[in-house]
């Protein structure tokens, strides 16, 4: 769940140019966070190595492959209907291979390569350097699987393909793991304990980006806040290091401060952020730079200490509330999300009032909210009972999207009647004679095209707004282009 999703990605096909020479035709899909969308990107980059094209026609493909999700039932049943749907085209072009990638392929490999015999091949998350070696595998007409973990791999040496991309944002991966064991996750369980790539991979990559044209990149990882980088590691393993690695340690705050730093006109975001993991030092690099964007993804699950600490979340309320007050304090304007579960195992009415209660307090700009759901091979499946019924799950979930709405609306009316940057991303969904891009606290704005283009910076007058879009003219061109 510490991931967000972007509902209307779901499902995308990777969409490229193709490399000449290549003879060979890859269809993927991808499901769940951006972590899964972004790795798609690296996977595309080692298959083209391999003589792949892609293509978004399903019965063309030579190799077809769907990057799975295990955080959300929703997602899981989708990718078996796409794998039902597969292996029916599978029946007229015999010669495709079938493959499933990511966070569900360690957990029910044996499932679907021994007992349901729908795929050929399976790869976790670590082990896409792999993919010519498993490829090779199942073109010599064997099932092919590799699901390890690894304690170091980071795809930090690999250039991802920039898949559907606008040309104007993009995601880079800093991270990958997690080590908090909350008990509704299945993410340490399915992308091994947290490791940090090298900074100095990083800014290479957003040099790449840079002189490609983009103007905003995110870093991402399941826990951003935790970055540390001493030569290498787990970070578990830091207490181990050298009294000169420790000196030269790069922690997320500084990586913000290095890659803004360097970077003066690139706007930089970053997801998702960890209560607990959260440092001063970030919040200072935040306002310290203008090009860092003043908008936080803060999950905070519940509003219940008890249910905080039946989650592990190893944090409580006040603490996170504390964090709140840091964060509005130095830097006023910023914008501040949220994950919400409710319905977790034992979860009473004052549990409810209490999570109803923090967002009264907060009163988040932007919210993902779901009710809670069983996931296998996590804590909670194996050890909890999930005892709250259906009806009273979606009632209080109903309650926490009204009162969301509520808030995001409050924000949005705070920002009527101001003038912000922001960069254009495309045409609005809505109009051919709109733009739309985002404000630094990630919030949509809509306005008229007039002469301006994708990629620049422009300084909108906000004149109306509903609870997700501002809608303002242009004024002028930023300082920032």
């Amino acid at each position: 769940m510490e991931k967000t999703m972007d509902e209307k990605a779901q499902g995308t096909a990777l969409a490229l140019n193709g490399q000449e020479g290549n003879a060979r035709k890859l269809y993927i899909e991808s499901y769940g966070c951006q972590m899964n969308f972004s790795d798609s990107e690296i996977v595309a980059s080692i298959l083209a190595k391999e003589g792949f094209n892609t293509t978004q026609n399903l019965e063309d493909a030579d190799l077809v492959l769907v990057n799975t999700c295990s955080i959300r039932e929703k997602a899981e049943q989708t990718v078996r209907k796409r794998l039902e749907k597969y292996n029916a085209v599978k029946k007229i072009n015999p010669n495709m291979k079938v493959g499933v990638l990511g966070c569900m392929a360690e957990r029910l490999k044996s499932k679907f390569l021994e007992e349901e015999k729908i795929v050929d091949m399976v790869v976790g998350p670590d082990a896409y350097k792999d993919l010519p070696n498993l490829v090779k595998e199942i073109d010599e007409g064997r099932n092919a699987v590799n699901v390890i973990l690894s304690k170091e791999e980071t795809y930090g040496d690999i250039a991802p393909v920039r898949i559907n991309s606008n040309g104007v944002t993009a995601f880079v991966s800093i991270t990958r793991g997690c080590d908090n064991m909350c008990t509704f996750c299945v993410v340490p369980f399915t992308r091994g304990r947290e490791r940090s790539r090298d900074p100095q991979s990083i800014l290479d990559e957003i040099k790449d980006l840079v002189d490609r044209g983009f103007k905003e990149v995110t870093l991402l990882g399941q826990n951003v806040d935790s970055y540390l980088w001493y030569g290498g590691g787990l970070k578990k393993d830091f207490e181990k290091a050298s009294e000169m690695q420790k000196a030269t340690a790069v922690n997320f705050a500084k990586l913000l401060d290095m890659t803004a730093t360097t970077y003066p006109k690139l706007r930089i975001r970053f997801s998702t952020s960890n209560p607990q993991d959260m440092t001063l030092d970030v919040i200072d690099a935040m306002a310290k730079h203008r090009n860092i964007c003043k908008y936080i993804h803060l999950p905070i699950q519940s509003g219940s200490n008890r249910i905080l600490k039946e989650m592990n979340r190893l944090h409580t309320r006040e603490e996170y509330f504390e964090l709140i007050d840091n964060i509005r304090e130095r830097i006023p304007d910023c914008a501040i999300s949220q994950d919400i579960i409710t319905g977790f195992p034992t979860e009473t009415e004052a549990d409810h009032k209490d999570t109803l209660s923090l967002m009264e307090y907060v009163k988040y700009d932007f919210g993902f909210m779901f009710a809670y759901s069983e996931r296998p091979g996590t804590l909670a499946e194996r050890k909890m009972e999930d005892d709250i019924p259906d009806d009273i799950k979606k009632r209080r979930l109903t309650e926490i999207i009204n009162l969301q709405q509520e808030h995001a609306l409050y924000r949005t009316q705070q920002y009527v009647g101001k003038t912000m940057e922001v960069l254009i991303e495309g045409p609005s969904k809505r109009s051919d004679a709109h733009w739309m891009g985002r404000n630094t606290q990630n919030t949509v704005v809509v306005f008229p095209k007039e002469n301006y283009q994708v990629g620049e910076f422009v300084n909108v007058s906000v004149s109306d707004c509903t609870a997700a879009t501002l809608i303002g003219e242009a004024v002028n061109l930023s300082d920032n282009n």
